[in-house]
C-alpha cells in the first residue's frame, strides 16, 4: 500500500520526517497542506483532529508525531537503512538525543517564532527571554556532547540526526549559533550537506518569505 504524508515543506517537524523518508528511499505521495487546498486540509483534520503536522497514512493506518513516524518507517518501510539502531544501548542514545533536539532546541525556537506571529499586545517578552536562555544552555551542552562524534548519537546517521537537522537549521536563524560553539556549527553544516536533508531544505525555499523573523540568505 502506498504511503501518503500530510505535511508542509517549511515545517521543521515535517522536514524531520522527510529527511527519514529520503534516507530510506521510501516512495510516498506528498499531500501538501496549504490554505489554498481545502480538500486536503479537511481530510487531514478528519484523520487527526489535533491537526499537528506531519501525519503519515499507510493504507488505513494513520501515524502521528514525527518521532513515532520515523520509528514506524524503520519497522515497516525502512529497507536497508535503519534510523533507530538495533542494539538497545545505541537505540536509547539515539532516542535520547532525538528528545533533546525536539524539546530543548526545536520547542524554544518555535516559542520565539510563534511569539513573533502574535499581535503585539499578546506577545510574551519574558517567555522569549526564557526560550533564548534555554537554547543557549542547549547549545553549550551539545557542544560538549558532540565532540568526537561523526553524528549526534555516534558513528551512524540516526533518528537523532533527523531531529537535529531542522532543529539546528531554524534555531540558528532565531538564536545564532555563535563562534563559542565550533563543534555545533560544524555539525549543522554537515547536516545541511547531507543529501536527504538538503533535499528537504530545498523544497522549503519557495516558502521562506513566510518565516516571520526573516529568513537569512546564508543557507
Amino acid at each position: 500500500m502506498a504511503l501518503s504524508l500530510f505535511a508542509h515543506p517549511l515545517s521543521s517537524y515535517c522536514q524531520k520526517v522527510l529527511t527519514a523518508l529520503y534516507e530510506h528511499g521510501t516512495p510516498f505521495t506528498y499531500r501538501q497542506l496549504s490554505f489554498e487546498d481545502s480538500q486536503t486540509g479537511a481530510e487531514f483534520a478528519a484523520l487527526w483532529p489535533i491537526q499537528r503536522m506531519p501525519l503519515l497514512r499507510d493504507g488505513d493506518t494513520s501515524v502521528m508525531e514525527s518521532t513515532i513516524i520515523i520509528e514506524y518507517l524503520d519497522l515497516h518501510h525502512g529497507g536497508k537503512t535503519r534510523l533507530v539502531p538495533r542494539e538497545p544501548a545505541a537505540a536509547l542514545e539515539a532516542r535520547f538525543l532525538d528528545r533533546v533536539f525536539d524539546c530543548y532546541v526545536m520547542t524554544p525556537m518555535q516559542k520565539i517564532v510563534f511569539n513573533a506571529i502574535r499581535s503585539e499586545d499578546k506577545r510574551d517578552p519574558q517567555g522569549v527571554e526564557d526560550a533564548r536562555a534555554l537554547m543557549e544552555k542547549s547549545y553549550a551542552w551539545l557542544e560538549e556532547k558532540l565532540k568526537g562524534r561523526a553524528w549526534a548519537a555516534g558513528a551512524e546517521f540516526t533518528l537523532a540526526d533527523c531531529a537535529a537537522a531542522p532543529a539546528l537549521f531554524y534555531a540558528d536563524w532565531v538564536q545564532e549559533i555563535g563562534d563559542r560553539y565550533p563543534t555545533l556549527k560544524a555539525y549543522r553544516r554537515k547536516l545541511l550537506a547531507r543529501p536527504s536533508f538538503a533535499r528537504a531544505v530545498d523544497e522549503g525555499r519557495p516558502f521562506r518569505h513566510l518565516f516571520p523573523l526573516g529568513a537569512p540568505n546564508r543557507d
